[in-house]
């Protein structure tokens, strides 16, 4: 007699499908958020076999701050070709110079926050009705408030205290004229859930996420990638380290972590012991209490 029960990354599998194709069912012109990070990695993994043998029917949009890690964008634009996929790219530089978004000055100064400013832009140009994201309810506190259809006024905002029910597997994309939705099909993973899910469909990842030896400085207790968008004070040092990172962000926000991991499988093993959460080395989200939720409410992603 057959065995049918599920390991509990196929439970999740089949869930984020079940929400991709409802996604497809509800909505005119969705498109997935791709920034080259594992979670919108698993994303475009998990809508290939969604819809396969057919090519995902949604282009992927990538909100570029101009201060990404140059492999997450040759990841990005390599995996486009290789699927023949459509590949958007909103420009944070371009929203600046026409003057619709102003650069911060400082030390501290990242484009992480401008990117609400075009992902709104795009969104509008694009007139997209659902943008599928890879954020997961594990992440940050925000985040574990959303709903897998998350709905956004027409001004592209979120407000926490005014989200759709979702009973059982029904989700309301139900909206009005310039309203959109996010769509989150893998808000029930955690990160080692990802990880693991890598690690069993062997699914490719920028070079970064493994360990490599990097010209990095710690300010605040955080290890920075040494680079030209964030200038140096006097007393900070820039060293080599053996790092990789857990998360990618913008440059200016991005933190890495001392790791001597360079298998999957060895990132498996350093998850499942570290104590430090997967967003502690983000200071986007150290900018106060509430920072991921006021940009979420702005429209972030």
């Amino acid at each position: 007699m057959k065995n049918y029960s599920l390991t509990h990354l196929k439970e999740l599998e089949s869930e984020s499908i079940f929400v991709l194709r409802e996604l497809a069912a509800q909505f005119e012109k969705p498109a997935l958020l791709f920034s080259g990070g594992k979670d919108s990695i698993v994303c475009f993994h998990l809508a290939r076999k969604a819809f396969a043998p057919a090519k995902i029917p949604f282009p992927l949009v990538h909100v570029d701050t101009g201060h990404n890690f140059e492999e997450t964008i040759v990841f990005r634009d390599e995996l486009a070709k290789k699927y023949g996929a459509q590949l958007i790219v909103g420009s944070v530089q371009q929203s600046i110079d026409e003057g619709r978004a102003v650069e911060e000055k400082g030390f501290n100064a990242s484009r992480n926050v401008l990117q609400t400013i075009t992902l709104l832009e795009t969104i509008e140009k694009y007139k997209f009705d659902a943008l599928v994201g890879g954020a997961r309810r594990d992440e940050e506190k925000a985040r574990a408030k959303e709903r897998f259809f998350s709905h956004m006024d027409d001004f592209g905002q979120w407000d926490p205290k005014n989200q759709r029910p979702e009973l059982w597997n029904l989700f309301n994309g139900k909206k009005a004229v310039g309203e959109h939705f996010r769509v989150f099909p893998i808000s029930n993973w955690t990160e080692m859930d990802v990880w693991q899910y890598i690690l069993q469909e062997k699914i490719e990842i920028p070079s970064i996420y493994f360990t490599h030896e990097r010209e990095c400085f710690i300010r605040d207790g955080v290890i920075y990638a040494h680079s030209n968008v964030i200038p140096l004070k006097p007393t900070e040092k820039v060293e080599k380290m053996q790092v990789r990172f857990r998360t990618i962000g913008d440059i200016s926000c991005t933190g890495a972590v001392l790791s001597k991991a360079n298998t999957l499988e060895e990132i498996v093993e350093e998850v499942a012991s570290t104590r430090v959460t997967e967003r502690g080395s983000r200071i986007d989200d150290k900018r106060s209490e509430a920072a991921m939720e006021d940009r979420k409410k702005a429209g972030y992603f």
